[in-house]
């Protein structure tokens, strides 16, 4: 008998057999590809993805013998040798099963000595790979690619899955088999949430109702991409969450995907959509802790409400989440994009889609839309220039776009509720003056330093608050609620913030100050101003340009705001219009060129001629030798990446109490959970270096590796500007 997994302590009658793992296997993976025509293909790598382990030395391993031997190659070789060319690209998702999909040219040469390896009696003939779906007639190699990684995502997600599946009965448990999607319950839940504003008065209320209502009508139309082009203030959240259920349940789609860009509002949706259908109906997935390094079958049971699989009726997650798990290798970013098959997905803020990743990103977008069922939502109140028709001159522009919005341009004008003052250059003192003279105001500038520089010193005027991604979740939540509180009771407030307030954070104030940004930006802040249309007049957004040192943005910011500058100077009577905007995109996309919306080069460690993702896919694909590796590699939205620190003490930082219960506690999804409103996202060599100073140390190791850091030096977190990171006498380092 060959077994796939064994049971310590039972009898061998217990062990699962290849055979039966096999087939549970090739079953679920080929249900999977079914929405995209791939079951066949997926099925045979079900059913060939553990042949190495029909090897003597690995039935050893299984027994307790202590050797290295792997199994993944075994499968891999038979479906080159069986496929020719396309079986190269199975070969790929059988090799990759437990790390990653490889650089095809580097599997090919790791197989060459790889011995063949005799199928099984049980395992089904392999018939001629039909050509289906994405794949018939004559593919562009971006479709065939894109379906190597959907393909990849149904074995990976099987495997794992049916793996979990075996250990949870021989442990007396049960496994529901049944994947989550939309259903009516859902659409009524969201009904019903409706029912409180039934008697809000006032213009903003009824455009939103207006728009909320267009937007839902047009949901019986079929799967395609679509724009909600809706000013801020405007219900472009709930709008957008009524379309995805009335539509999903209009077109027999499984779920809706909620796509963010920061991470910051990422848990203030989740909370709005929780609110609204249940905590349990609603998946929130960003990086701030990361599980891809994890590949022992033990721990990924543990973990996995964290290694989310998007198997939930709603998931709110980040962009960099999302476009990068698009073009992603690692098995852990991979296992959930069959997942995006027959889905609604919703990318919120679309005009802060990456400019080095557009055309990559449009070309995803696209493959979505036309191979697998989905409908894809651009949602802002600043459309970027993105399809054909608005003149962007690209192979990947969209086409055939509906709005879901009743006449942009009208609601505009109707919801139009600031102006747009230039200043031109202020030093910080001039700034301190114009916040000190406003009662209630806000001001937004373009880095951190540059905000806590100001905040301190303002921060004994009466009202003074900071807001920072420096801080906790909880002492971000509990600054804005305090904000709010304010602003309704008329009392003084003058908020300092970096832009992330301009991501969906709801407050309203009189005058808002707005370091020169772009037009996209500009019209974000704006959002924040007079946002209920409450004034007898229109708000004041001022826009100036910082002098003080610290104050400069980063560059590409600061190329944002010399294009903004120019449309500010040539669209002055109104800014922010649908034209202005237009153009301020048109400006942005085209400054540099066609290859700087596929700026991301693709090429081996230390290879001097690198290329774009599109054309090394367009050149690999001549003979399917996609570096899938490489391409994931280039395809990093943060160049720095971010590591969480979690805050320990203090008013923002988890207490002692709530730490010590964790310490017994056994689900890390549950423990994530629990750590999350307390965590900072730093640069990894911050985080390095908090660690080897001792101002950091390791949380239970002996579980989860070095994925939890606890900040063990207090006197790092403020108590009103979050993680201070300058230099710190005591410990004769520089930080920052």
């Amino acid at each position: 008998m060959i077994y796939a997994h064994t049971v310590q302590g039972r009898p061998v009658s217990e062990w699962e057999t290849l055979e039966d793992h096999a087939r549970a296997v090739a079953i679920r993976a080929s249900a999977f590809a079914l929405p995209f025509e791939g079951s066949q293909a997926a099925g045979l790598l079900g059913w060939t993805h553990d042949l190495g382990k029909m090897k003597s030395r690995f039935q050893e391993k299984l027994m307790g013998a202590h050797n290295g031997e792997s199994h993944s190659t075994e499968g891999a070789k038979f479906l080159i040798d069986r496929h020719g060319g396309l079986g190269s690209l199975l070969a790929a998702c059988v090799a990759g099963h437990h790390s990653g999909l490889p650089d095809i040219s580097d599997l090919v040469r790791r197989l060459k000595d790889t011995p063949a390896l005799e199928p099984p009696d049980w395992m089904p003939n392999p018939e001629p790979l039909v050509r289906s779906g994405p794949m018939r007639g004559m593919p562009s190699h971006f479709s065939v690619q894109f379906m190597i990684r959907m393909l990849f995502s149904c074995l990976i997600d099987a495997d794992e899955l049916e793996t979990e599946a075996f250990y949870t009965v021989q442990e007396g448990g049960s496994v529901d088999r049944t994947p989550a999607r939309v259903t009516p319950a859902h659409r009524d839940a969201f009904d019903r949430y409706l029912e409180k504003f039934t008697n809000a008065t006032g213009l903003v209320n009824r455009l939103r109702s207006e728009i909320l209502v267009h937007a839902r009508a047009a949901a019986a139309q079929k799967t395609g991409l679509f724009t909600l082009t809706v000013p801020t203030g405007g219900g472009k959240t709930l709008t957008s969450l009524g379309f995805a259920l009335d539509h999903a349940l209009a077109n027999d789609l499984e779920r809706v995907i909620h796509v963010i860009p920061y991470t910051s509002i990422v848990e203030q949706t989740a909370d709005v959509f929780s609110r609204v259908l249940g905590p349990d109906q609603v998946v929130e997935h960003h990086s701030s802790f990361d599980w891809d390094g994890v590949t022992d079958d033990e721990d990924l049971k543990r973990l996995r409400s964290v290694t989310r699989n998007w198997d939930a009726p709603v998931v709110v997650t980040t962009a960099v989440q999302f476009f990068e798990s698009l073009f992603a290798a690692r098995k852990r970013r991979c296992a959930k994009l069959h997942n995006l098959s027959r889905s609604v997905i919703v990318i919120d803020e679309a005009q802060t889609m990456p400019r080095r990743f557009l055309r990559p990103c449009l070309a995803a977008i696209s493959e979505l839309v036309e191979h697998y069922g989905a409908t894809v939502v651009l949602s802002t109140a600043t459309q970027p220039v993105l399809t054909r028709k608005k003149g962007l001159d690209v192979p990947e522009a969209l086409e055939n776009v509906c709005e879901l919005a009743p006449d942009p341009p009208r609601l505009y004008r109707a919801l139009c509720r600031t102006r747009v003052i230039d200043a031109g250059p202020l030093d910080d003192e001039a700034l301190k003056k114009r916040i000190e003279r406003a009662p209630q105001v806000l001001a937004i500038v373009n880095n951190r330093r540059h905000a806590r520089a100001l905040f301190e010193q303002i921060q004994n005027s009466n009202g003074a608050r900071h807001l920072s991604t420096m801080m906790t979740p909880a002492h971000r939540r509990a600054v804005l609620a305090d904000v709010r509180a304010r602003l309704d009771a008329k009392l003084p407030v003058r908020l300092i913030s970096t832009s992330l307030v301009e991501a969906g954070v709801d407050v309203d104030f009189p005058i808002v100050l707005r370091a020169a940004a772009g037009i996209d930006s500009i019209a974000q802040a704006a959002g924040r101003c007079n946002r209920e249309g409450k004034l007898s007049g229109l708000g004041e957004v001022i826009v100036f340009t910082p002098t003080a040192d610290g104050s400069s943005p980063p560059e590409d910011v600061a190329q944002m705001a010399a294009i903004g500058a120019k449309v500010l100077a040539e669209h002055r009577d109104d800014p922010l219009s649908q034209e202005a905007v237009a153009a301020y995109f048109r400006d942005l996309l085209w400054s540099q060129g066609k290859e700087a919306l596929d700026a991301a080069l693709v090429g081996a460690e230390g290879s001097a001629q690198k290329i774009g993702i599109l054309k090394t896919i367009a050149e690999s694909g001549n003979r399917y030798m996609f570096p899938f590796d490489q391409i994931a590699r280039a395809f990093r939205l943060i160049n720095d990446a971010q590591a969480p620190i979690i805050i320990r003490g203090g008013t923002w930082g988890i207490d002692d109490d709530l730490l010590s219960k964790l310490e017994w506690a056994e689900g890390a999804g549950g423990i994530a959970r629990a750590l999350q409103p307390y965590v900072v996202n730093v640069p990894h060599r911050i985080r390095l270096e908090l660690e080897q100073t001792r101002a950091a140390s390791i949380w239970r190791e002996d579980l989860f590796g070095r994925e939890f850091l606890l900040l063990d030096h207090k006197e790092l977190y403020d108590e009103h500007a979050g993680l201070r990171l300058e230099r710190f006498d005591e410990m004769g380092t520089l930080i920052l």
